[in-house]
């Protein structure tokens, strides 16, 4: 960033509250309005049934948390039309979105598609399982997960992919080299 312009915006100052959004920002279209649904319907089923990836966010009086979740295409599982659940499998295992989940329910899942320009949202709320049946039901192979988060939904929808165009995200070249910036490894050596 360019230092004079750095130096002139004030980040120690109060959050702005009483801005007139509806005065800066266009409605969304009867469409997008519309595409707000409270329960899945086919459309959405076959996207679940091809998804390899999704962030799931939550939060507590601690604060927030949002971690990617991927797997298999499948890995999620659609209940009902108002219900999916996915299997907790184990990664950093500092199980920030399960320990969020004991204290406040809401979730958020952002689908990916790779190649695929449109995101899938499901917010609703969400809890941890033990249920021998359904731990099976989310097997990997011969992998039993130890827990399943199961969301009702509150809402899906879908976005249109301009930040995805904005990004280049699936476009080659817009890829970054991995020797551009240091290895997670490096950073921890140097935070010794």
């Amino acid at each position: 960033m360019d230092a004079d312009i750095e130096a002139d915006i004030d980040t120690t100052g109060p959050v702005v509250s009483g801005v007139d959004l509806d005065r800066l920002y266009d409605p969304p279209s009867e469409t997008i309005v519309k595409g707000v649904l409270s329960h899945l319907l086919p459309f959405h089923i076959a996207y679940l049934d091809i998804a390899t990836f999704f962030c799931v966010a939550t939060g507590s009086a601690q604060g927030l948390d949002a971690s990617p979740r991927g797997g298999e295409p499948g890995f999620v599982k659609v209940l009902d039309e108002k219900t999916v659940a996915f299997a907790d499998w184990p990664g950093n295992n500092r199980i920030a979105s399960l320990r969020n989940l004991t204290e406040d329910d809401r979730i958020g899942m952002l689908f990916l598609f790779p190649g695929l320009e449109v995101f899938m949202r499901i917010n609703g709320h969400a809890r941890i399982a033990l249920d021998p049946v359904l731990l099976a039901r989310c097997r990997q192979g011969e992998r039993t997960p130890k827990t399943v988060i199961v969301v009702t939904i509150d809402e899906v929808l879908f976005h249109c992919g301009k930040a995805i165009n904005r990004a280049k995200l699936w476009q080659t070249e817009s890829h970054i080299d991995r020797t551009a910036v240091p290895s997670m490894g490096d950073d921890v050596e140097r935070c010794r």
